[in-house]
């Protein structure tokens, strides 16, 4: 065999072997890039599992604030529903109480009226009548109860009952001339009103020409 022979057959096994060392070579990269792709599958998803789950725990988060929310609210409003019916049943109770002590306070004024504070005989009796008198409205008073005497004042329909009304030169229209029966505000709230007399007006005359 000549020397030119040989050679050619060591070319051609030479091209068989890098063949088969590049064709090995590109099926290792075609695995990589195989499992590259798996692994990135699979990171994808396990990313989505991990963003449904984080989901799931923020809605269970807000579920449990709003319900949280929800009950504190709840207690709120029953502690203040609590509160306003014990100062309701606690109002109504001194309301009427003030109501039964009204007439005792009207008798213990018509006392003092039917009684001479000059006569000997009564100024005793007039002194300590006013004396108590004056401690009961004393005593009342640290309990919201307020007295309405409107004498000489504007007629106000929301604390006065008018019975009458009278022509006089004395007080303007629309003023109050006589209080009949004082009137009683407890905490803001009228208990009674006061019966007054209201004038019509009536002053002077103009005779000038």
């Amino acid at each position: 065999m000549s020397n030119e022979s040989s050679k050619a057959e060591q070319e051609q096994v030479d091209t068989v072997v890098e063949g088969e060392i590049l064709t090995a070579d590109e099926a290792e990269t075609g695995t990589d890039e195989a499992g590259l792709m798996d692994e990135l599958t699979q990171a994808n998803f396990r990313i989505e599992e991990l963003e449904q789950a984080l989901a799931e725990s923020k809605a269970k988060v807000e579920e449990q604030v709003d319900s949280v929310t929800r009950a504190a609210a709840s207690e709120a409003n029953i502690r203040r529903r609590a509160a306003q019916d014990v100062e309701k049943a606690r109002k109504f109770a001194l309301e009427k109480f003030a109501n039964e002590l009204l007439p005792v306070i009207d008798n213990m004024e018509r006392a003092l009226d039917g009684t001479d504070a000059e006569a000997e005989e009564t100024k005793v009796i007039y002194e300590g009548v006013e004396l108590t008198l004056k401690s009961f409205i004393s005593t009342v008073d640290k309990f919201g109860l307020k007295v309405v005497d409107p004498q000489g004042e504007a007629f106000n329909p929301e604390h006065h009952q008018a019975i009458g009304m009278q022509p006089s030169p004395d007080f303007p229209e629309n003023t109050v001339m006589m209080v009949m029966q004082k009137g009683y505000i407890l905490n803001d709230r009228l208990l009674r009103p006061a019966m007054v007399m209201v004038s019509q007006g009536g002053g002077s005359v103009d005779t000038k020409a």
